[in-house]
């Protein structure tokens, strides 16, 4: 530590050197300057305060982890989740001190942000590495109508689709649309893209798990034209498959897929989500994949869009906690049980709406708000052709 260092120089400073000497027994804070005393004392009386958050901190997202596992397993089990099986306090808030500044450490510029991969980025890869160049709509409506045609014919209904895009694409993102950059000012915040913001972890893991049926889908298509169109579609497909193949080199896992999703190559399979004939199908796959999970887990009706939402929003895991709770309870439960701490720190929706009840409510009202915009009525009218 700087100041360690400093306090060490100042005692083995030779008398000669020292504007007065320092004598036997005296104390080191007396060649410490004011400023730099306050400062350990605040310091001091700032760790003090910050570990004893930090216990009571680390025990309550103990306790969170604990009980969801419980919940998994006793769903595992087909036995009944209650509202014991969640913790029902709010995240403890620090309300210590702040940590203070040294006054002798040099100032330092801020370290740079990381830099996030946009669209330009996805297609550089897919060219260099699939020699894939996605074939773009000639407007942002033949898009919608062909992602709405996909979604219909996959069983979303018109409500989910629209107040889904509204939510992800502030009710008038184009196809393109990119986290950070709805507004086409600013700077890319994460890789989310699109109408329902898949990252490129998502496409990976989309391509991974169904490719097959987006090749099915896309030969299907490919039956039913000739010529010059059918030549296309049929090499378009070929680099579908060496997108999947490629997905396919790391185990079936989240973490695993991230990884190669992060790699110069595993970007270049997030243009398809630019492309008119894939993208729809991989965007809808997210949405549906969502709603066979819920199936799955005993939730045979249908999901509200906000509902939905939670689950392509949180993941299927965490999302179906969430839908799958009776309504009687959902004003009790905080929604930290559905993070884990570092997201739920990160994520002010979830923190300011703090049980559950509050923030399917909000999430409602955002999409009340953006479907109004004039891309949400687009993509009702798409939807509605």
């Amino acid at each position: 530590m700087r100041l360690a260092i400093l306090l060490i120089g100042l005692l083995l400073l030779p008398c000669t050197l020292a504007a007065e000497p320092v004598t036997v027994g005296q104390s080191a804070s007396a060649a410490v300057s004011p400023a730099v005393a306050e400062y350990l004392r605040k310091l001091a009386t700032y760790k003090r305060a910050h570990a004893q958050y930090e216990a009571k901190a680390q025990a309550y997202w103990d306790a969170i982890s604990a009980k969801r596992r419980i919940r998994f397993a006793k769903r595992r089990n087909h036995q009944t989740v209650t509202l014991d099986d969640y913790v029902l306090t709010q995240p403890p808030v620090y309300s210590g001190p702040p940590e203070p500044v040294d006054p002798t450490a040099p100032k330092k510029p801020p370290p740079p942000r990381p830099y996030v991969p946009v669209v330009a980025d996805f297609l550089k890869a897919a060219d260099k590495h699939f020699r894939f160049v996605p074939e773009r709509p000639p407007s942002e409506i033949e898009f919608k109508r062909a992602y709405a045609t996909v979604a219909r014919g996959a069983g979303l209904t018109r409500d989910q689709v629209v107040r889904i895009y509204s939510f992800e694409a502030s009710g008038n993102g184009k196809y393109d649309v990119q986290a950070g950059l709805e507004s086409g000012k600013g700077r890319a915040i994460s890789t989310a893209l699109g109408y329902n913001q898949l990252l490129t972890t998502n496409t990976v893991s989309i391509l991974a798990e169904n490719g097959h049926r987006i090749v099915v889908a896309l030969e299907k298509k490919a039956s039913q034209r000739s010529g010059d169109a059918k030549t296309r579609l049929q090499k378009k497909i070929v680099v579908v498959r060496r997108m999947i193949a490629f997905s396919r080199t790391v185990p079936v896992r989240w973490g695993e897929h991230a990884k190669l999703a992060k790699t110069p190559q595993g970007l270049g399979p997030h243009a398809l989500n630019l492309d008119i004939e894939v993208g729809p199908l991989l965007q809808t796959q997210k949405l549906i994949d969502s709603i066979l999970f819920a199936k799955r887990k005993g939730v045979d009706r249908p999901l509200g869009a906000a509902e939905l939402e939670m689950m392509n929003l949180t993941g299927d895991g965490n999302g179906f906690d969430i839908v799958s709770m009776p309504q009687a309870i959902r004003g009790k439960v905080p929604t930290s049980n559905f993070f884990q701490r570092g997201g739920y720190e990160r994520n002010p929706v979830a923190s300011r709406n703090n049980v559950v009840a509050k923030l399917l409510a909000a999430t409602d009202a955002v999409m009340n708000r953006e479907s109004k915009h004039k891309g949400a009525r687009d993509m009702a009218a798409a939807y509605s052709q």
